[in-house]
């Protein structure tokens, strides 16, 4: 992305605010336009690319953080400035956590706006590059993972970065993002990768169990210890050990896991001796380790000595239409194993998939696909036969899709001559330009009927504005 070609998209109702912000900004070579309320900066943003979007928090139809939420809903390449009078930190937080790049508090110098502008132009150049990048080099994503949106691209270059080291991983991530995948890649790219992979969940095994499911114990070390266990450390030398939910740890427990880190050693519970045990340790939670060391729930010195290589998995909402391509593999997977005829979504339904947020992230998704498959039948996934609870982020309930009569015979295929070859561009481009005129001008709906992301849309059109390479 060329500064020339970049459009900077100002949502400000009071027109003085708004015209100074265009002046600040009337010397960079950007196109910039400027609108007053929340359902015209929606218009805009679902037919036309936006580079940065700067947003008032109050608007007088809707909350600046709302057009936040539609924005990433979108999956609109566009770097989002909120710009609020109210100066909080509580706010500030928000609009950072929802995906803010950067938070303004009113009255602002033009020093400022300008800056924060350049950056995020900047940000989103270096973003659309590494975007570029990746769909070039076809790259696959590691282990099981699916999906090739920038967040996800992120996780993978830190995996195959982290993988051929000894270093302990650090997962976070809300629940249903895949921390354990997550774990099991980077043991499959790691030199241990013939070794046993061993995953333990802190949260599920009961306090006074943990030590002995950890560590193991001798027979007789306590009522009910009738044989020998080995433990997962054991069970995991020369391998990979994931400690799930680690954060739900006892304190107690953490002092011994500790020592067992610093000393690469294994005492099991009822023996004395010691035995030695060669583990990569990776560890997940979906709590924030540093509060919950603030909180004194979690020894500092073992959040150190763990948190080496932190990676935090996004959630699905943050994955632009990665969802689309995990929900395709989940209906094909699930199709087969119940004899179902199922082989893709129309595109209404991929659009209600593409709109909702996804609190509970792939398992959620994972789930809806399973319930859709068992509950209907058919070759395709219809809007209808989504939850109800789905259709909440579309704009209205879906329709069912028409009934058409039997497709005729196709005739017989006889090549065109040389001459009616149209050139590979001009035939992409009629089909985007149909796409998003039979879409009804939306971008989002028409990147989910071409199976492609609307980064990659909003890429070409711009491109064939400005006259540059639409690759």
């Amino acid at each position: 992305m060329n500064a020339h070609q970049a459009t900077v998209l100002i949502v400000e109702d009071v027109p003085a605010l708004a015209a100074s912000y265009v002046a600040f900004l009337s010397r960079e070579p950007v196109t910039i336009h400027s609108v007053a309320s929340g359902r015209e900066a929606l218009a805009y943003l679902e037919r036309k690319a936006v580079t940065v979007a700067v947003i008032d928090v109050h608007l007088p139809d809707m909350n600046g953080l709302e057009i936040l939420h539609r924005i990433r809903a979108l999956g609109a390449p566009t770097d989002v400035i909120v710009i609020t009078a109210e100066g909080s930190v509580k706010l500030a937080v928000e609009a950072m956590r929802e995906g803010a790049f950067d938070f303004i508090v009113k009255p602002c110098s033009k020093e400022r706006l300008v800056v924060t502008v350049k950056n995020a132009l900047e940000h989103r150049r270096l973003s659309d590059r590494l975007e570029e990048v990746a769909e070039q080099a076809g790259e696959g994503p590691p282990g099981r993972f699916i999906g090739n949106s920038i967040a996800m691209q992120v996780v993978y270059r830190i995996l195959r970065s982290a993988a051929p080291t000894n270093a302990t991983v650090f997962i976070t991530g809300e629940s249903g993002v895949g921390k354990e995948l997550c774990a099991e890649a980077l043991h499959l790219l790691s030199k241990r990768r013939d070794g046993p992979f061993v995953a333990i969940n802190c949260a599920a095994i009961p306090k006074d169990l943990m030590e002995s499911e950890l560590f193991g114990h001798a027979k007789g070390a306590f009522t009910g210890a009738l044989n020998d266990r080995k433990g997962a450390a054991l069970q995991a030398d020369g391998g990979t050990l994931f400690l799930d939910e680690v954060a739900e740890m006892d304190l107690a427990l953490q002092t011994k896991l500790l020592r067992f880190l610093q000393e690469k050693t294994v005492q099991r519970v009822g023996e004395d001796s010691l035995r030695r045990a060669d583990v990569r340790i990776v560890c997940a939670t979906n709590r924030d380790p540093q509060a919950e060391v603030l909180a004194g729930r979690f020894r500092e010195d073992l959040f150190y000595r763990l948190h080496v290589v932190p990676l935090e998995l996004p959630p699905l909402r943050e994955r632009d239409s990665d969802v689309l391509l995990l929900a395709r593999n989940f209906l094909n997977v699930f199709a087969k194993e119940d004899g179902k005829g199922f082989k893709g979504f129309s595109p209404e339904a991929e659009a209600v998939i593409l709109a909702y947020p996804w609190p509970g992230n792939v398992r959620q998704l994972q789930n809806v696909v399973r319930s859709v498959v068992v509950l209907n039948d058919g070759e395709t996934v219809m809007a209808e036969m989504l939850p109800r609870t789905l259709w909440g982020s579309a704009a209205t309930p879906p329709p069912p899709a028409p009934r058409t009569a039997p497709a005729a015979p196709s005739p017989v295929h006889t090549a065109p001559p040389a001459a009616d070859i149209r050139p590979l561009e001009g035939v992409i481009r009629a089909a985007i330009e149909d796409a998003i005129e039979a879409c009804g001008g939306s971008i989002p709906r028409a990147a989910a009927a071409l199976q492609v992301s609307p980064s990659t849309i909003y890429r070409r059109i711009e491109a064939w504005r400005t006259g540059g390479d639409a690759k």
